[in-house]
């Protein structure tokens, strides 16, 4: 079997810099379980906390986890009053967001502006950029995900996450069912694909999350390696220590203390050993 049909897995969490429970899950899920990478929000409350707890911990690597919806902008409010509120936050309406940055050209000239400020912050850390996202995916949108890539470029990116979640190893571990909503974010996953391969940069071929987003146990994620595709794909989660206000509004229902225990969990190395399934992380896309 050559290295590239091998099955090898990149553990990730997203939202890393949120607060300081998620930054303590992030460190103890890659001090002491499986996690190999995580997330940063650049603007996010806990960042200056994030970025310490990364300083310490020299093999975690860390990208940008863009954030242009739902979430605390790099930039003042005064240059960038088409994007966010008085607050420096962004909306919550993935729609009209998305409506905006295709149509509106003031907008699209201050969402480039706040693109590059977030890469120039994470620049700022002194971390090496691993890979980059964006919350909520919204890369997926072209707008943005052009403009993520043409930014991260100037900035060393080398890496991207794709969230192609294919269906079948879904229905193998537990019966998941994403239906026709499914099958057409994954044909659009393409686009970014694309714009991915014309830069040059490396990708997974999958990527689980997106149908058990703050539903990540372990019991089913064991189950998920077993039925994972041959390649790279990676496996994100939003771990938190403890539950905290910030959490509780902006993703109400997520077991995310769960989560950090499917990172800790004997079960999820138990099912690695027994598949045969690797873990990695960007640099081996």
């Amino acid at each position: 079997m050559t290295a590239r049909a091998a099955r090898r897995v990149i553990f990730s969490a997203d939202d890393f810099g949120l607060s300081e429970s998620v930054n303590e899950a992030v460190e103890r899920a890659h001090r002491d379980g499986l996690l190999s990478t995580a997330s940063l929000m650049v603007s996010a409350p806990a960042a200056a906390d994030a970025v310490a707890r990364a300083r310490r911990l020299p093999g975690l690597r860390v990208g940008l986890h863009l954030v242009v919806i739902e979430g605390r902008a790099a930039l003042p409010p005064a240059r960038i009053p088409h994007l966010v509120g008085p607050d420096g936050w962004f909306p919550s309406d993935q729609w009209r967001l998305g409506l905006r940055y295709f149509f509106s050209p003031v907008v699209r000239r201050e969402l480039a502006r706040e693109i590059e400020a977030q890469f120039e912050g994470f620049a700022a850390t002194g971390l090496r950029l691993d890979h980059a996202n964006a919350h909520k995916h919204m890369h997926l949108h072209p707008t943005v995900g052009r403009m993520l890539i043409e930014a991260g470029l100037r900035h060393g990116l080398r890496a991207i996450r794709v969230p192609a979640e294919p269906q079948r190893p879904l229905r193998a571990a537990d019966g998941t069912r994403t239906g026709p909503g499914g099958r057409a974010l994954l044909l659009w996953t393409r686009l970014l694909r694309a714009q991915a391969r014309r830069a040059r940069l490396a990708t997974t071929e999958c990527c689980f999350g997106l149908a058990w987003s703050g539903q990540m146990r372990e019991a089913r994620v064991a189950r998920l390696v077993a039925h994972l595709p041959p390649g790279l794909s990676e496996i994100y989660f939003h771990p938190a220590a403890r539950p905290d206000p910030l959490l509780a509004r902006l993703m109400p229902g997520y077991a995310q203390e769960a989560e950090l225990a499917t990172l800790l969990g004997g079960d999820l190395v138990r099912a690695l050993e027994a598949h045969g399934v690797v873990t990695a992380g960007w640099p081996d896309a």
